[in-house]
Order: structure tokens, then C-alpha cells, then sequence
């Protein structure tokens, strides 16, 4: 092994008899085989730390390495200075003029604004009121209107009703007159004042089948108000020859609808007239019912 202190060692040779120059050249070529390897290894992996022994036959001492000088530098490329560029002097622009104070402006177009929708303002005010005023009005016509049909309604209904009572008048005037023209023809007749006959001996119902009558209709007569017990309604009844009533009419009012229209259903509720004495009914008689 060779050392760094400049003389030779020497070692005894091996009893096998190989020499100093084999064992070195079995080292170089391991130390070879070494280096191939890591070298192989260092392309795969990260290298790692390797030593190896040299083994010299003579102890050599390396000279110095000559040192190479290095070249000089290039030569630095002169810079030449890049002109300043010109600067053209800013012109300013001129100032704005001033702008002209549109305060008083604005304050005459709102008062002017203002004042539009004032009148404007009045104005609906005064079409709502005349729409209300022509709608009253109309209101007011529709009611007169309907006022004045109201009462030409009722003067239609009292004309007709006079006319009728001056009807009925008329004919109770002119029945009466008939009545008492065969009273005064007929001194010796026995007929009741009412009758209608001309024989001397009255055919018609006698003086109790009245009674009769009244009997059978005055429990069919129903009043919802009272009446005076004064009152007479005279009504003409006109029945079958079995007793069935087939009509009555209203000869003489009584001055009182209530009075009279009770009388008129009563007869209608009752429907069969009873007998009189002699068996037979009536073809026609005039009746008087009271209150009373």
C-alpha cells in the first residue's frame, strides 16, 4: 500500500509464491470492476460514498498539475446613451366658463309645476262634483218618476173602484125600483119585499129559509179584524136544484171589504145550501149577513 511518507515498505512475499506486480493488477482490475458499478448504480439511484485502495509498487509522488491559464475577458460592449426623448410642453386646456346659475330657473318651472297640477286638481275636483250633481239629479227624477206612476196607480184604482160602486149603485137603484113596482102591482101578493116573481103567491123560499141560510154559512166566516155589528152585506146566492152553490155575487157592500170579502169566502166554504121546507132549493135568493 503506498504512503504518503515517501519511502518503500516492503512487504514479505507470500508463501503461495504470487508476486508483488499480480496482487496489484487483481487490485487495479477490482478496483475497476468497483468503479463500473457504481457508475451503473449512479445512473439508476443516488450515488453513494465508495473508497478504494491503490496498491504502487514504487512509492510515486505526483508533480504538481500545470495550471492553464484562463482567456481574458471579452471586451465589454460600449453602451451608447440612449437620447433623452423630447418632451413637447403640455398645453393646458382652457377653463370651463363658468355655468350660469339656474336656481330662479328651477324655482319658476316647479312654481309653474306646481300650479299645473293645482288646476289640474280643480278641475277633477269640479267634474267629480258635477257628476255627482247630475247623478242626484237623476236619482232625484227616477224618484219623482216612480212617485208620480205610484199615485197614478192608486187615482186609477179609486177610479175604478167609483165607477164600480157607482155601478152597483145603479143597479141596486134600479133593482130596488123594480122590486117596489111589483110590490105596488101585486097588493094581494105574499111575496117578500125582495122577491123577483110575478105570481100571486110566492113560489120562492119561505120566510125561515133565510135563517136557514145564515146558519149554515156564519161558522165558515172567519175575520182577522173586528168589524162594527152594524154592518150588512146583502149578497145573491145561486144554487143547483140539489143545493150546490154555482155562484154569488155581491148585491149591496157594506161599506167594509174586510166585512164583505169574509162573507163572500164564507159561502164559498160552505158549497151546499140546505133545504128549505117544501124540499127544494132556491135557484136564486138574495141574502143579508151581519155582524151581529
Amino acid at each position: 500500500m503506498a504512503q504518503a511518507s515517501g519511502f518503500e515498505h516492503r512487504r514479505p512475499q507470500r508463501p503461495d509464491g504470487m508476486g508483488r506486480g499480480a496482487m496489484m493488477a487483481l487490485l487495479i482490475h477490482l478496483g475497476l470492476l468497483i468503479a463500473l458499478a457504481f457508475g451503473v448504480s449512479w445512473r439508476s439511484s443516488e450515488p453513494t460514498g465508495s473508497s478504494a485502495e491503490l496498491w504502487a509498487a514504487v512509492p510515486q509522488v505526483a508533480a504538481p498539475a500545470a495550471v492553464t491559464p484562463l482567456p481574458p475577458p471579452p471586451p465589454m460592449p460600449k453602451v451608447e446613451p440612449k437620447p433623452e426623448p423630447k418632451v413637447e410642453p403640455k398645453v393646458e386646456p382652457p377653463p370651463p366658463p363658468p355655468k350660469p346659475d339656474t336656481r330662479e330657473a328651477d324655482i319658476a318651472i316647479e312654481k309653474a309645476k306646481a300650479a299645473e297640477k293645482e288646476k289640474r286638481e280643480e278641475l277633477e275636483r269640479e267634474r267629480l262634483e258635477r257628476e255627482k250633481m247630475e247623478q242626484l239629479k237623476a236619482e232625484k227624477l227616477e224618484r219623482e218618476k216612480a212617485a208620480k206612476a205610484e199615485r197614478e196607480k192608486i187615482d186609477k184604482e179609486k177610479r175604478e173602484a167609483a165607477a164600480q160602486a157607482a155601478a152597483e149603485a145603479v143597479r141596486d137603484a134600479k133593482l130596488r125600483e123594480e122590486n117596489l113596482k111589483r110590490m105596488l102591482g101585486q097588493a094581494g101578493a105574499t111575496g117578500a119585499p125582495q122577491s123577483t116573481g110575478t105570481a100571486q103567491r110566492d113560489a120562492g123560499p119561505s120566510a125561515s129559509y133565510a135563517g136557514k141560510i145564515i146558519a149554515r154559512v156564519r161558522p165558515n166566516i172567519v175575520l182577522t179584524d173586528s168589524v162594527p155589528p152594524s154592518l150588512r152585506a146583502e149578497v145573491e146566492v145561486r144554487a143547483a136544484p140539489d143545493g150546490t152553490i154555482t155562484g154569488r155575487r155581491l148585491i149591496k157592500s157594506s161599506g167594509n171589504p174586510t166585512w164583505d170579502d169574509a162573507v163572500l169566502r164564507a159561502i164559498d166554504r160552505t158549497g151546499e145550501l140546505p133545504k128549505d121546507d117544501n124540499g127544494r132549493v132556491p135557484s136564486s135568493m138574495v141574502i143579508g149577513f151581519t155582524p151581529a
